[in-house]
């Protein structure tokens, strides 16, 4: 520890989720006099939903500060030191100190820390391949991708949208674009959107894009982003068809941001996230926490790292961070991997394992699928769902549920969610005292008959 200052130096690199939580937490438990908090945020935003972008920018959400939860001024009228628009370039370790620099005026100093939290977050994934840099492509990360996007889109007068990409974001993004009138064509390298499904999932979710208004391209890769005589973005190119486009959004996923971190030598797992024990320490480094989009997890079902870039999580890890580093103790045991989106009225959720999830960890496994309805079939506006359970073979372990429909849908996949956790049986959930009522649910809710048809497949199989 440096001893040549009174007190503790927390330095925090990013300022969204993870980061701000951590600070925000270590500052409850630890004032101003105990520890100085010094934070640095390369964009113009802190503590914001990126989760929301999608929304904001399809018009749902009125305002970009709609998204941000708590600002700059009120992070430093609790004694941090937040530093906007200064990106962190270095680590040294061994003199534990981070160099940064002032994205406006290029200016440098290092920084020296007695404790750090690295949450970088995550980059969107840019192909690589021509025109990907251009004038009107967008990924969609943080409220300024958010803003420059808009920007494109108020400045366009081409009303021609291409989505490279049909997970969450790419889904997402695709409705935003057909709310502000634009024609939306998505191309996915995928045989149906919706990759974090089994396909016979994904295919629901296709049909109710088709239904917006939506073109679909399905198993097409896409090989290069044309241009015109202004540089500007001007057509998606795939192996054999080429689509005009105003406006291109990438929406293939992200990888973690530890290029910083991978410079130092911390240590990285499988996905490119950083490693870190359960209290979100490094692996191997007393003084080094790391939380958010830039860390890999462990799945609960599988036994394996995975890298789940979600805000419930980030904000969990800077919760656990700030605690242990306010002198408390807390751990984070992992997920299950548990989302949740929508396609206009369409909700779409997914917990634990897919089909070849539970193949590629060498599990075997029965598969059902139920109809069923969200509410009593006589009570009026009863709309279909479809769930889809993974049971392990022999023991009966429940190791994923998806689940598609309408409204009322979406969130009965925290039903599963906990049952995972808990490491039930099929068997198990179907004795769960769940709410009843017609205006809420069938006598046996959809959940509950699929753990049945999942429990007897297994009875059958033994």
């Amino acid at each position: 520890m440096n001893m040549s200052r009174a007190r503790e130096r927390l330095v925090v690199i990013g300022g969204d989720a993870a980061g701000m939580s951590a600070a925000s937490q270590a500052r409850r438990l630890k004032g101003p006099g105990e520890l100085e908090i010094v934070a640095f945020e390369r964009g113009h935003f802190t503590s914001y939903s990126a989760c929301g972008i999608p929304y904001w920018v399809g018009g749902d959400v009125t305002g970009r500060d709609r998204l941000i939860a708590r600002t700059p001024e009120e992070h430093r009228a609790r004694d941090i030191d937040l530093r906007l628009r200064t990106e962190v370039t270095e680590l040294d370790l061994d003199g534990q100190r981070v160099r940064a620099r002032d994205v406006d005026t290029g200016e440098e100093s290092w920084t020296p820390y007695d404790r750090l939290v690295i949450a970088t977050g995550a980059r969107p994934i840019r192909p690589d391949m021509p025109g990907a840099d251009a004038p009107g492509v967008h990924g969609v990360q943080t409220l300024d991708d958010g803003q420059a996007l808009l920007d494109t889109l108020e400045g366009t007068r081409g009303r021609r949208a291409v989505v490279v990409g049909a997970g969450y974001i790419g889904v997402e993004m695709a409705e935003a674009l057909i709310n502000r009138g634009y024609e939306v064509t998505v191309v996915n390298r995928g045989s149906e959107p919706m990759s974090t499904l089994d396909p016979d999932m994904g295919r629901l979710v296709h049909e109710a894009m088709e239904g917006l208004g939506i073109t679909m391209v399905n198993d097409a890769e896409v090989t290069k982003i044309l241009t015109g005589g202004d540089g500007r973005v001007r057509a998606v190119v795939t192996e054999d068809r080429e689509f005009p486009a105003d406006v291109v959004v990438l929406g293939i996923g992200v990888r973690p941001e530890t290029a910083l971190a991978e410079a130092a030598g911390l240590p990285l797992g499988p996905h490119g996230g950083l490693l870190t024990d359960r209290s979100m320490r490094v692996r191997g480094h007393e003084d080094i926490w790391a939380g958010g989009d830039c860390v890999e997890v462990l799945d609960l079902v599988s036994g394996q790292d995975r890298h789940i870039p979600l805000g419930t999580h980030a904000n969990k890890h800077g919760q656990v961070i700030g605690t242990n580093i306010g002198g408390g103790y807390a751990t984070f045991p992992g997920v299950v991997g548990t989302a949740v989106s929508k396609v206009c009225d369409l909700e779409i959720a997914r917990t634990g394992l897919r089909e070849k999830d539970a193949h590629r960890v060498g599990l075997r496994f029965e598969s059902v699928t139920i109809e069923s309805t969200s509410r009593a079939g006589y009570y009026p506006n009863a709309s279909p769902m479809t769930v889809k359970m993974l049971a392990e073979h022999r023991t009966g372990r429940l190791l994923g549920v998806q689940i598609v429909g309408r409204e009322g849908a979406g969130k009965r996949v925290d039903i599963a969610a906990v049952a995972l956790t808990a490491g039930m049986t099929a068997e198990q959930m179907t004795t769960l005292d769940l709410g009843y009522a017609p205006p809420f649910s069938p006598v046996w809710d959809p959940v509950l008959v699929a753990a049945r048809k999942a429990a007897a497949k297994v009875r059958d199989s033994l």
